[in-house]
């Protein structure tokens, strides 16, 4: 399965989740400590578009000039569009990309790092909201596999994750991947 279309199946789950945020909503405090909802989705609206730039260019000048406006949908809506469509050409795939501090990578490692952090964050959001969460089956393994070989090392210093924690024996593999990269898979909204 190509990547990209993994990684569409999942915004499409998340766009459906951001669609129902209110400005009431922007506040509350999400699984990503010390980030609201806003910064949340500033996060994502900012690096959606920072991918795109360095599929396009390269690499991308800003990673953190993600902005709501008066809209916090229709900004993530374009900057899903934004990435989707720098990502359709199969080109970019072969292509390097530099992706903020971690480095230059074929564009297919690109998309997959984009993957994990659309499974990651749409966990986030749903958890924050208390909605139920049903990512693509198959877009959660492969972020797995990916989420598996990142080393807790270094994750602090580069902003990345957090260290990963212990689930029970038994867990399912989205409890696992969330796992891997430090969340509580139990984490509620306080």
């Amino acid at each position: 399965m190509d990547l990209r279309e993994l990684d569409r199946r999942t915004l499409l789950v998340l766009d459906k989740i951001v669609a129902g945020v209110t400005p009431a909503d922007l506040a509350r405090p999400t699984p990503c400590a010390g980030w609201t909802l806003a910064d949340l989705l500033r996060h994502q609206v900012g690096e959606n578009h920072a991918f795109a730039t360095a599929a396009r260019e390269g690499s991308a000048p800003d990673w953190d000039a993600g902005t709501l406006g008066d809209d916090a949908y229709a900004a993530y809506r374009a900057s899903v569009d934004d990435f989707l469509d720098a990502f359709a050409d199969d080109t970019v795939l072969e292509r390097p990309l530099t992706i903020n501090h971690f480095g230059t990578f074929p564009g297919a490692i690109a998309a997959h790092m984009h993957l994990v952090d659309t499974v990651a964050h749409g966990w986030d959001l749903a958890r924050t909201l208390g909605l139920p969460y049903e990512p693509d089956a198959e877009a959660v393994s492969v972020a797995t596999k990916l989420a598996e070989r990142i080393p807790d090392e270094g994750r602090e210093k580069n902003g990345s994750f957090a260290r990963s924690v212990e689930v029970p024996a038994g867990a399912g593999e989205l409890d696992r991947f969330l796992a891997l990269l430090g969340r509580d898979p139990a984490w509620v909204v306080r």
